[in-house]
């Protein structure tokens, strides 16, 4: 059985297994502990997980903020992972439709998403979520 929790100090090895996964290299261990510490007592801030039978296959974040643009609170999807043999298994769709809540209790008006231009499959995932393409995300790395 599928059971979506908000994440705690003890998923800190998975997650980092998962987003190492995610973005395909080995993310400085001490740097990730900083962050993921910090941001757990951030009430704008949500870390899911995805367990299957006791077991964490998935995760997803999200952070609301304020933004001028809008003139309103906007939620955004920072990661969403799930194990890839089990994907379409509706795991990634529960995870949304978690963040989904939390950022509408949050007061958002928008969820937003960034993906890789590679991850065609993951484009695709969130389009059948509800998900438009309306902008370009440009990065510049300092």
């Amino acid at each position: 059985m599928l059971h979506i929790r908000t994440a705690t100090a003890s998923d800190e090895e998975l997650l980092y297994q998962m987003l190492c996964d995610l973005e395909n290299e080995i993310l400085d261990l001490s740097a990730f502990t900083q962050v993921f510490q910090h941001n757990l007592s951030n009430q704008d801030i949500a870390y899911l997980v995805a367990e299957w039978d006791g077991v964490v296959v998935g995760m997803a974040s999200c952070h609301v903020q304020p933004l001028l643009h809008h003139a309103a609170l906007v939620g955004e999807i920072q990661e969403m992972y799930v194990d890839p043999a089990l994907r379409s298994q509706g795991i990634g769709q529960k995870l949304v439709d978690a963040l989904v809540d939390f950022a509408r209790s949050r007061g958002a008006v928008h969820l937003e998403v960034t993906s890789n231009q590679l991850r065609q499959d993951t484009h695709r995932f969130y389009e059948r979520e509800g998900f438009k393409k309306t902008h370009y995300k440009l990065i510049r790395k300092l």
